[in-house]
């Protein structure tokens, strides 16, 4: 897969598989096309060459096949949280109110589902905003460096609420981030994006990394990004 903008190009040759129930997370540093590569996938970009497959079925330039939370919440400030996790459901015709009440009893919210988003925290919203993405029926989760705005202690806090919901809620799940601690604590692959244009130098498996290997892959990963 490439993409250019204008006369300039941005990704080359990108070839990445994710397995259905895994959590895959490209690495890479600001600028070096991550978004770019996630608008694509999301049908919102169409490349100039390749195609994206999801269960074998080709979906460039179509939208709707995935669920997408960006780096900032953007709830609707105007409904409740029961009625913002409902969203993604509503946009596509198929609001289940039992479905949605399940997901957010199990994430533990049922207490805060008729609350508006103003009286929540940052984190509480982000949080929100992840169930959302969560209850919206793509297959494939798409995370934009969910936690970038969020101080250090809520953020260790929400990656381990994270990895907690999704041992519950098993999804697919692609995230790019610029942080090497969180890929490597959240993923069970990490693709490394790097140069101009960007190609994925090399994929990772940290699913069963003892704690000396995944020192190492700290120390490589930091040499590659450099």
């Amino acid at each position: 897969m490439a993409h250019h903008f204008g006369s300039h190009q941005v990704l080359k040759d990108i070839n990445l598989s994710v397995t259905a129930g895994e959590f895959v997370t490209l690495l890479g540093p600001s600028g070096s096309g991550k978004t770019t590569l996630f608008n694509i996938i999301g049908g919102l970009m169409t490349p100039a060459g390749g195609d994206v497959l999801l269960g074998g079925q080709a979906i460039t330039g179509h939208t709707g096949h995935v669920s997408y939370m960006p780096q900032t919440p953007s709830l609707m400030p105007w409904r409740t949280v029961l009625e913002n996790v409902e969203l993604g459901q509503e946009i596509r015709g198929t609001a289940d109110r039992a479905r949605t009440l399940q997901l957010i009893e199990r994430c533990g919210f049922t207490a805060i589902k008729d609350a508006m988003p103003s009286t929540l925290s940052g984190g509480m919203r982000q949080r929100v905003s992840f169930i959302r993405a969560l209850n919206s029926p793509g297959s494939l989760l798409l995370l934009d460096e969910p936690f970038s705005a969020l101080d250090e202690v809520t953020r260790i806090d929400m990656q381990q609420w994270l990895k907690e919901i999704l041992a519950m809620e098993q999804r697919t799940v692609l995230m790019i981030t610029h942080s090497i601690e969180e890929a490597v604590k959240l993923s069970d692959k990490v693709a490394v994006l790097e140069g101009k244009p960007a190609v994925i130098q090399q994929v990772h498996d940290t699913s069963r990394l003892s704690a000396e290997d995944t020192q190492v892959l700290r120390h490589e990963l930091l040499d590659l990004l450099r």
